[in-house]
Parts: structure tokens; C-alpha cells; sequence
């Protein structure tokens, strides 16, 4: 009975593992979020300074149309990540169950095998 005390184990550490990917990507989202907001208020800084705020414009500063471009690119990374995310919270769900599962066997069976 051995190897269902090792499963017990593995769940367990799928389930923390699972987790912690999950607090990583929730980091990451955060931190492009934040990064995001303060290319944002760049753009609007380097406006103000130019006194020009249509990104068609000719004059429209480089500066801006490239902050622009990247807090554009993070916006679509964060997108990206939440997909994962929900991916991730989905198995985290399974392997929690799984774990459950494992757990609930390995402490129906613990007392049999302390007896025999």
C-alpha cells in the first residue's frame, strides 16, 4: 500500500505545482498590467509636451507612436495570459479532484493496513 501513499504525494505535488504556475502567470499579468498603465500616462506626458494628441498626425511623436505600439503589445500579451490562466485554474480544478480522490482511498485504507 505503499504506492498509494506515493500517489497521495504525487496529487499533492501536482496540485502545489499547478498553483504556483497559476501565481506566476497572475504576476506577470499584473506586472504588464502596470507596466501598461505607466505607458499610458507617458503617452499622455509626451502629448501634452508636443501639444499634438492624433497618432495620424505627421508630427505625432515617435516617442509616443512607439510607448503606443508596446502598451498595445502588452494588452494583447495579457489576453494571451488570461487564456492560459483559465486553462491552468481548469487542471488545477482536476488535479485537486484527483488529489481528493487520492486522499480520501489513502485515509479509507490507512486504518486496514495499520491493523494487518
Amino acid at each position: 500500500m505503499k504506492s498509494r501513499e506515493s500517489l497521495v504525494r504525487l496529487k499533492e505535488f501536482q496540485v502545489n505545482e499547478k498553483r504556483r504556475q497559476l501565481q506566476q502567470l497572475q504576476m506577470m499579468m499584473a506586472e504588464f498590467d502596470r507596466m501598461t498603465k505607466e505607458l499610458e500616462s507617458q503617452i499622455v506626458v509626451e502629448e501634452k509636451k508636443s501639444g499634438i494628441s492624433d497618432p495620424s498626425h505627421f508630427a505625432y511623436p515617435t516617442f509616443a507612436k512607439a510607448a503606443r505600439q508596446r502598451a498595445d503589445n502588452l494588452q494583447v500579451s495579457i489576453r494571451e495570459l488570461q487564456v492560459q490562466e483559465e486553462a491552468l485554474e481548469n487542471s488545477l480544478e482536476e488535479m485537486q479532484a484527483e488529489y481528493a480522490k487520492a486522499a480520501a482511498l489513502e485515509e479509507r485504507d490507512g486504518p486496514a493496513r495499520a491493523r494487518a
